[in-house]
């Protein structure tokens, strides 16, 4: 296709396009086979999809060219130079002839891991070169090894609204503290100090002139007037300097709840020179006791320019442009947090946690800590968040070209490996330990050029740069102007002939005449009537014949010796030919899909009959007549309502039509069947000569079940009543022993109290008889 394509230029304008056209057609109906190729097929190897050309054919995944001169058969397309390395060997290509690039990396820089405090290297390796296939997935390794003793820059950033009074006259005394805990850590320590309020505009901050003045709620109270923020100490290893900057703030005020803190954070994030941010490990402690205002609402305020993410500070070191930028949003300052490598630790009180924790969730490599109301904690604070921040590690991207797929497999401890993720992190990681990351890079379209990105751990200034090319193109080094190989009429690269003009077939043999009508006639040979495409849209005309491709033949490639009916997933049901997409049956066999035998030995009984008489044979297979079934039609289906005239007829010795050839017998004994009737009790079933034979008997006489009855119901009365007794005296035992056993336990609990009553009184008159008075 590809040649005979090329082989056109320099002909006329009608033809160039008519024959673009079939080449589109053909092209789109490849690219729409190739995707349906390649359903289901995400995140697996991926076969290839022939091309016509080198170029395309390394464009397309697995694919490799060859080259070679004589390696196509006579009208077979280009694209059959397009395979997989091994299809291409098992059809003779040599190995020298076949083109297939494969993905390489060249390590650029790879310093070793050291903690060298003059040249501390962390990550490795930290520069790439990486030239990538389409489809073809490319990996390597990155470690990263946390050195001990890495310096840290920390900047307090304090909230000076008013509710901070407190904690302002505690942070004053502990900076020496923080500066000895984290020497724990490390040798080289420096901290500076900024603080914020809000924007000095309404509804923010008052705007009463004696307000603005001294903006605390009491009168008793002094307070240094509203501002966005003050970078009060830019980054130092003094302590002392921090006690006598910090000393001399004043607590300020605001009207509304939320603070500026945002503003503040940009400030200290983007003005570099004036923090004095070094390329250590960047950590900025933000302190407040509520929550913060965001992007939009200050329009409050009537500002309405979104914040340009620029540093504003003066030769003071205040934000001078509060009031004509908004605050930040959470995106903008994530992004810009996270390009400068700070890690941010949230020291908030507990009221508002929650809101800080959200916000964590939306900021890279930042923590949350509950801060005391008085800031007391603020040291044990700042450590264990150091510790928090420092223990995860966060790998990822920047600046990625759209079309090149990454991905991470992260292996933390030994022998353990997580999924492919979109970032690699490990957790826990503890001074000198280190973590390998497997990196996976998938392009998926050709780059213009090469294209550099970076791979970092978040909050740490090391980096690793990445540059990736792609291999597109075909350096086949064969070029040859008026091959011999294309018949002295064409030039020779890849193994294909470009013929020049005038000529044109896979070797540029066939001439053709300029004048169109000849050109047309040319044409008119490969159609098979005059409204017909050339060559039935399935091959290329080349010198007034059809050259096919596939499975297509014949005088305009009419025929497709693969479009046959199939059957059970074979052509022709495996038992014919296709021709021209009709089925050539075998002996024996018939039908459009030859599925049909024409023997009749599967269809025959025990009894030798074909289907028992009871059917007919197709296909070597019985389709049996009504009431008929299995294999053979050797069972019958007990129609008890159709034979029962046959057998009425037999007891009354009338039969005429209604037996035909039906054999009815009767049988001595009396038996039960399915078929009854009042007369007669009968079945349905066939001889061993697959004749219907009826088997019938007399039904039962009529029984005296009266003796039965009267004996069934006398037995249940006398075994319920037996039952109703038995069940009644264990009812009656178990009451009886319920009683007995709370008598025992209430005579157990009776206690005779000997005491005598109070209020009884012996006798104390004594009456004498009157007839012994003298005694």
């Amino acid at each position: 296709m590809a040649a005979f394509s090329t082989s056109l230029s320099g002909t006329t304008g009608k033809l160039k396009s008519r024959r673009n056209i079939m080449k589109k057609a053909w092209l789109l109906v490849a690219v729409l086979v190739h995707c349906v190729g390649l359903r289901g097929t995400v995140g697996s190897s991926k076969e290839c999809q022939p091309q016509p050309t080198c170029t395309e054919c390394l464009r397309s995944p697995g694919c490799a060219w060859c080259k070679q001169k004589v390696f196509l058969m006579s009208g077979e397309p280009n694209e059959r130079r397009c395979a997989t390395v091994k299809a291409l060997k098992e059809k003779d290509c040599k190995e020298e002839n076949v083109i297939d690039p494969k993905p390489h990396k060249d390590p650029m820089k790879d310093n070793e891991l050291r903690n060298d405090p003059h040249n501390v290297v962390q990550l490795r390796p930290q520069n790439l070169h990486l030239k990538l296939r389409i489809g073809v997935p490319q990996t390597f390794e990155v470690m990263f090894k946390r050195a001990e003793g890495y310096p840290i820059d920390l900047y307090y950033l304090m909230d000076l609204s008013y509710s901070m009074k407190d904690d302002l006259e505690k942070i004053k005394n502990l900076g020496q503290e923080i500066l000895t805990t984290l020497e724990s850590v490390t040798k080289s320590v420096r901290i500076g100090f900024g603080s914020f309020v809000d924007k000095e505009a309404m509804p923010y901050v008052s705007q009463v002139k004696a307000k603005l003045a001294n903006p605390c709620p009491s009168r008793l109270d002094t307070c240094q007037p509203a501002f966005s923020f003050k970078n009060v100490l830019p980054l130092t290893s003094n302590a002392a300097e921090f006690k006598d900057r910090v000393s001399n703030q004043k607590i300020s005020g605001n009207l509304d709840s939320p603070e500026g803190g945002f503003d503040a954070m940009m400030q200290a994030a983007v003005c570099q020179e004036y923090i004095g941010w070094n390329n250590d490990t960047r950590i900025l402690v933000y302190t407040s006791d509520d929550t913060f205002h965001m992007a939009g609402d200050g329009r409050l305020a009537g500002i309405y320019q979104p914040n340009d993410g620029k540093c504003h500070l003066n030769s003071e070191g205040y934000y001078e442009q509060g009031t004509v930028y908004d605050y930040p949003s959470v995106g903008h300052l994530s992004k810009v947090l996270s390009a400068n490598n700070i890690q941010l630790i949230f020291a908030v009180t507990e009221k508002s946690v929650p809101s800080y924790q959200a916000l964590s969730k939306l900021i890279p490599q930042s923590v949350v800590g509950v801060l005391k109301d008085d800031s007391s904690n603020v040291v044990q604070l700042i450590s264990e968040a150091y510790g928090n921040l420092t223990s995860t590690i966060l790998l990822e991207h920047q600046h990625a070209p759209p079309e090149l797929e990454i991905s991470y497999q992260s292996h933390c401890s030994s022998g353990v490996r997580s999924q492919w993720q979109k970032r690699g992190e490990c957790s826990n990681v503890k001074i000198n330990q280190q973590v390998n990351f497997t990196v996976s890079l998938n392009i998926s379209s050709c780059l213009m050029k090469s294209e550099t990105f970076v791979i970092k751990p978040q909050g740490i200034s090391e980096e690793l740069k990445v540059t990736v090319e792609t291999l597109c193109n075909c350096s086949c080094e064969d070029q040859e102007e008026r091959s011999p190989h294309c018949n002295a009429n064409g030039t020779l690269s890849c193994g294909i002939c470009s013929c020049d003009e005038g000529h044109l077939g896979q070797r540029c043999e066939c001439e053709k005449q300029l004048a169109g009508d000849t050109m047309l006639a040319m044409e008119a040979l490969c159609r098979e009537t005059n409204t017909s495409q050339l060559c039935s849209g399935q091959g290329n005309c080349e010198c007034g014949h059809c050259v096919c491709r596939g499975n297509h033949r014949g005088q305009f490639c009419e025929c497709d010796d693969t479009s046959c009916p199939r059957y059970n997933n074979e052509l022709c049901a495996g038992k014919g030919t296709c021709k021209c997409g009709m089925c050539e049956c075998h002996p024996h066999y018939t039908g459009q899909d030859c599925q049909c035998s024409s023997l009749t030995d599967g269809c025959k009984a025990k009894s030798g009959k074909i289907c028992s008489g009871h059917g007919e044979c197709k296909c070597n297979k019985c389709n049996c007549h009504p009431d008929f079934y299995g294999a053979h039609c050797s069972m019958i289906k007990p129609n008890c309502q159709k034979y029962q005239a046959c057998v009425l007829c037999a007891i009354n010795g009338s039969c005429s039509e209604e037996c035909d050839s039906v054999k009815v017998e009767k049988l001595p004994d009396l038996k039960t069947y399915t078929c009854r009737h009042p007369k007669v009790h009968f079945k349905i079933d066939l001889d061993t000569n697959s004749d219907i034979k009826i088997l019938y008997t007399d039904p039962p006489g009529p029984t005296d079940k009266t003796p039965v009855i009267a004996g069934s119901a006398v037995s249940g009365i006398v075994f319920i009543g037996i039952a109703v007794i038995i069940v009644y005296r264990l009812l009656l035992e178990m009451y009886y022993r319920r009683e007995y056993h709370n008598f025992i336990k209430e005579q157990r609990n009776v206690k005779w109290d000997e005491t005598p009553n109070p209020l009884f009184k012996g006798a104390t008159t004594t009456v004498y008889n009157p007839m012994h008075v003298q005694e």
